[in-house]
């Protein structure tokens, strides 16, 4: 068993050593968006090997690492199939164009190492869990946690796949998604992503992680404020000028009946 500094700092380690890594692929490649694919395995990666410090064996740890490894994959998989045959991300086409021939090495700071300390820093609750010693698992609160991720999970994947099969007919190119739990919700899948985090927390209180509450928060702040909810919505006015009157009926995260 290691203590919590000892696979803190092993973890670390690890991200930064993988972030380098895709950062060369990347710059090879010219291609950014991969480090989106990378980030729900990057979660993965972190709880993986904190486990395997610790071989916990409890049951809240292999539930944890279960759930985990289930998002983490469903939303790597479906990344790399909206991603599969097309250009770089616009996100990172405009970083290029305004850093220009700097921007291979802006991009190692502000892009990878920035997302690695994120992704490390929000999987705290998981490590918290992996070197918890308590034999105790199914009381309320984790019952609780497991409901919450199962509901965080259902919006993000259900949501996903119905943005992908409208996207898919040609009759509603152009057009603004709010249909199934669009019609609730503007972001279906960032909310539930966000429930998602705030479940693992709860997983971590019975190991002393009350502490952390700070990853679900971060979560749900690069959510709404810096990845998410703000940045699409900063350009998709121009792009689907129906998408005004959408924001004026359907709330922007939390799901509940459109306004007339």
């Amino acid at each position: 068993m290691s203590s919590l500094a000892t696979t803190l700092f092993a973890t670390l380690g690890t991200t930064v050593i993988v972030m380098l890594l895709l950062w060369g692929l990347a710059t090879t490649r010219r291609d950014v968006s991969l480090v989106d694919i990378y980030w729900g395995i990057g979660f993965v990666l972190v709880m993986g090997l904190a486990v395997a410090m610790n071989r916990p064996t409890h049951m809240r740890a292999l539930v944890a690492l279960l759930l985990v490894s289930l998002w983490g994959t469903r939303l790597a998989g479906y990344l790399l199939w909206r991603k599969w045959g097309e250009d770089e991300d616009r996100r990172y086409q405009a970083m290029r164009r305004h850093h220009a021939s700097r921007f291979w090495l802006v991009s190692l700071f502000t892009v990878f190492l920035l997302q690695g300390l994120l992704l490390w820093m929000i999987s705290i609750p998981l490590q918290v869990i992996a070197v918890s010693r308590d034999p105790s698992f199914a009381t309320l609160t984790d019952l609780v946690a497991v409901l919450l991720w199962i509901t965080g999970f259902a919006f993000e994947s259900i949501g996903d796949a119905q943005l992908a099969v409208f996207q898919l007919r040609p009759e509603n190119r152009g057009r603004v998604m709010d249909r199934g739990l669009w019609r609730y919700t503007r972001h279906p899948n960032y909310f539930g992503e966000s429930l998602m985090w705030w479940a693992f927390y709860l997983l971590s209180l019975s190991g002393g992680g009350w502490w952390a509450v700070f990853s679900p928060i971060l979560m749900t702040a690069l959510l709404l404020r810096v990845s998410g909810v703000t940045l699409l919505e900063s350009t998709i006015g121009e792009r689907r000028p129906e998408y005004s009157e959408y924001q004026l009926r359907t709330n922007a995260f939390l799901p509940w009946w459109p306004r007339r």
